[in-house]
């Protein structure tokens, strides 16, 4: 496993009966989400996700959906650009943590 920020956040929904097993997901995903299995891709390390949504892109098959540019990837990139801690969660009314 690599780094890890936070666990159990990222917005990734995989659904294994609509996969074909053709493998784009493993081949695009830079941090190694995915892996084939059988006849089917996996979800090896879900939290490695960024969340930059090229499984989804790449799944013909509608088996991945990502909300891509939310979550973790893009708080740890605004807070770069912002020099602001970061923060992944919000509050229940859509603030920051």
């Amino acid at each position: 496993m690599g780094l890890r920020y936070l666990t159990n956040i990222v917005t990734l929904k995989y659904d294994q009966e609509k996969c074909v097993g053709c493998g784009l997901c493993t081949q695009v995903c830079p941090h190694g989400v995915f892996a084939i299995e059988g006849k089917k891709a996996k979800l090896v390390d879900k939290d490695a996700c960024i969340e930059c949504g090229a499984c989804q892109k790449n799944c013909a098959f509608n088996a991945i959906a990502v909300e891509s540019g939310v979550g973790c990837a893009t708080a740890i990139i605004g807070s770069l650009i912002s020099k602001k801690a970061p923060c992944c969660g919000g509050d229940s009314k859509g603030g920051c943590c």
